[in-house]
């Protein structure tokens, strides 16, 4: 798929520059508060607060923050009171955007994101009107260079994992959201590192950009994903890398 190579690899690179000011371990602890606020404090009976608290722990998030987060999560604590809200946006190109936002503040976020679309041409959509162009499944990251490609091909695809993709730095592997789990044991107990692991929203279909339209985008795309308030961004686009390497250039 055009273009998300390479977005995929900026994202990256942008989450070290994340975590070195801090701002990945605020996402992180909003995402265990709400986990353990919606699914209990217990993580082996909750999926989604034990992915977030093994997420944090990949990023070198202190234990004392993941307990404090899942206390406050529970009411155990007093803090913030974070509510989960999902934005549907057009942007230039008609291309489709899902945002999954967690704010104390529901009023605030939303002027704040209207500005932020207002000033880089995109818009809101009714709700309903983007997410039934997203699925939810996982993805999981094996760096290269740890294993042979056919193997860990024939261990995930055992383990019920639908593709494997190789990029220059990792192996892009894609699961149900039924099978993530069991994929993320099977390379456990074979001992693969893994790079990352996450559910997200992909797109069924995607639609091509080019040219401004294309460099719109992500402009867009990158002023949403910087707002404090905003978890994840995803994007049904289809981009050529040479509209990468001239954004790098141009910055």
């Amino acid at each position: 798929m055009a273009g998300h190579s390479k977005w995929a690899q900026i994202k990256r690179k942008k989450a070290v520059n994340d975590q070195r000011r801090g701002k990945l371990f605020t996402r992180l602890i909003k995402e265990i508060s709400i986990a353990a606020r919606e699914g209990g404090g217990d993580p082996e009976g909750n999926p989604r607060l034990r992915l977030a608290i093994q997420t944090a722990k990949d990023a070198n998030m202190p234990q004392d923050n993941i307990n404090r987060a899942i206390r406050r999560g529970t009411g155990e604590l007093p803090g913030m009171q974070y509510e989960e809200i999902v934005y549907e946006v057009y942007s230039p190109g008609c291309v489709a955007i899902l945002m999954e936002s967690v704010t104390d503040n529901r009023n605030r976020t939303v002027a704040e994101l209207r500005h932020l679309l207002t000033k880089n041409n995109g818009r809101l959509g009714e709700a309903g009107s983007v997410a039934w162009m997203f699925t939810k499944r996982g993805n999981i990251r094996v760096p290269t260079g740890k294993i042979e490609e056919d193997e860990l091909l024939h261990v995930v695809i055992e383990a019920g994992a639908d593709d494997m993709q190789p990029t220059d730095d990792y192996y892009d592997i894609t699961t149900s959201l039924e099978n993530f789990e069991k994929v993320k044991q099977s390379l456990a107990e074979k001992n693969i590192p893994v790079d990352s692991a996450e559910l997200r929203m992909e797109p069924t279909s995607n639609v091509r950009v080019e040219g401004k339209e294309a460099e719109q985008v992500i402009k867009l795309i990158e002023a949403l994903d910087e707002h404090d308030d905003v978890q994840n961004v995803y994007a049904n686009f289809e981009i050529d890398d040479a509209v990468f390497e001239k954004l790098a250039q141009d910055n």
